[in-house]
């Protein structure tokens, strides 16, 4: 697989640029390498910003985001350019595709979905941008008051690697539409996707500076661009320590700081529920994209009275879970997306041994010799264990299902809130009420009923409790990015 067409160095010595003020830049930091998570090998070294490529790089977006020209520019065409870009990312849809497989190890047919939904990410704040009003409001005297609402400024969005063709449109799309200029920070993981959506920015038509790349690590390139004074507000993706961390800065700063977090969401089956379509929920809600998404149903919730049948289809949809290449047909469960967190998803899964708990499927990497040189792991079912242990505690970010019985209602919700984290739950009953009540109890942003992993760019999310602050998605997705303003006029 060769690197990215429009990303290609100048030479073979030349890392891979990033992007600011519309031009591809060479870092001043040390450069690091892309590593393919299936074959162990180097995909491209990449350049790596250093304090100054970032001063760099907001000194061009505060200009961007001061001109008058893109600040006022009327929401029918802003939302023309969003449109284009939109365009350019169906245009380059495989290409988009083969950059995340690459370099996150996911599944073609995956990534192919996600481009996909990245365009349609764009088209859907387009027309959010175009159609959402101001507020005229009830007058309490002889005045005529109305609310509208500004761009904060300059937006930091620090994105992660395991999902960067739709993670990155989410922060994107809406804090354009609301008239910021963004400058994203990728993970070092999967750098070159957000790269590519800056170079179409341009070509659809965005100003330059408005749209703004800087690759690296979080302590060289992350850290010194939350911390610069002309970053007006920072939104961030990923782990929930790191999240705590960029909180303190926002804070610090007093800026609004967006931070979607970790979960260990609870997927709950009643013995009631349609047996067969919740066990297919509960496989893709664990196993889909190995396992590394927020809402992964990472703690599964079964009735004593059905405990063992459903334990038995799981064991037997697992056995036909096809882990194997991304890009091999047939596969549906790709590697993890780095070495090292293929270490720490072992070190979990020992200690879910070490304390006594059954692996009923998996546990270990997979013994075809063709799988061997990259960071595969077999999708892993693990009972016997309490709802304390580390692993029913712990975001594994992996292939691994923590089983857990529960008797009866109160005894169930109990459990499903015993974590730190409230990001997501799924539900499986007959029952609507039940499910109604059930969901209202949950600490959850978000609960799915007789389904999982439903999601849409029109309706909000995020998280309770450690999985984070704010909503994206929807309309209240594009308000995230900007201030409300009061204006009065005597009459």
């Amino acid at each position: 697989m060769s690197s990215p067409a429009s990303s290609q160095p100048k030479s073979a010595s030349q890392p891979l640029p990033f992007f600011i003020d519309g031009e591809a830049v060479q870092g001043t930091g040390q450069a690091f390498s892309s590593v393919n998570p299936a074959t162990g090998e180097i995909n491209y070294h990449v350049s790596a910003a250093s304090t100054d490529d970032v001063q760099h790089a907001v000194a061009s977006a505060h200009k961007a985001a001061s001109d008058q020209k893109w600040r006022n520019m009327r929401p029918h065409e802003r939302a023309r350019i969003l449109h284009e870009i939109a365009n350019g990312i169906v245009k380059k849809a495989e290409h988009f595709a083969k950059i995340q497989m690459r370099e996150n190890g996911k599944v073609f047919a995956e990534c192919r979905t996600q481009a996909a939904s990245a365009a349609a990410t764009f088209r859907y704040y387009a027309g959010v941008c175009e159609t959402l009003p101001s507020a005229v409001t009830p007058p309490r005297g002889n005045y005529l008051s109305m609310t509208i609402h500004e761009p904060v400024g300059v937006v930091a969005a620090l994105t992660p690697w395991n999902s960067p063709l739709t993670m990155e449109a989410q922060k994107i799309a809406p804090a354009l539409a609301a008239g910021n200029a963004v400058i994203v920070k990728p993970s070092e993981v999967t750098p070159t996707a957000a790269i590519e959506v800056a170079r179409i920015a341009i070509e659809a038509g965005l100003p330059a500076g408005v749209l703004n790349v800087v690759t690296g690590y979080g302590r060289d390139t992350g850290a010194p661009l939350i911390q610069h004074p002309k970053v007006r507000m920072v939104s961030f993706t990923g782990g929930t320590e790191t999240g705590r961390a960029i909180g303190r800065v926002a804070a610090e700063r007093l800026i609004p700081a967006a931070l979607e977090l970790g979960g260990k969401s609870p997927n709950i089956v009643f013995s009631d529920a349609d047996l067969d379509a919740a066990v297919d929920g509960i496989i893709g809600g664990i196993f889909e994209g190995s396992g590394q998404s927020c809402v992964a149903g990472s703690r599964l919730f079964i009735q004593r009275a059905v405990y063992g049948d459903v334990v038995s289809r799981l064991r037997a949809k697992v056995r036909q879970i096809k882990v194997g290449l991304p890009d091999q047909p047939g596969s549906t469960m790709g590697p993890l997306a780095s070495f090292t967190h293929r270490e720490k998803v072992e070190g979990l899964v020992a200690s879910a041994r070490a304390e006594g708990g059954e692996i009923l499927e998996g546990g270990k990497r997979p013994d075809d010799e063709a799988l061997a040189k990259g960071a595969f792991y077999l999708p892993t079912l693990i009972a016997g264990l309490p709802n304390s242990a580390t692993v029913c505690r712990e975001e594994i970010f992996g292939p691994v299902l923590c089983i857990l019985p529960f008797e009866d209602e109160d005894d169930l919700v109990e459990q499903a809130n015993g974590t730190a984290y409230g990001l997501a739950c799924g539900i499986w009953t007959a029952d609507y009420r039940r499910a109604w009540r059930i969901a209202r109890q949950i600490d959850a942003g978000t609960v799915w009923i007789n389904t999982y992993k439903q999601l849409s760019i029109s309706t909000p999310f995020g998280g309770f409790k450690d999985s984070g602050l704010g909503r994206e998605k929807g309309i209240e997705g594009l308000r995230l990015y900007q201030l409300a303003k009061s204006i009065y006029f005597d009459l």
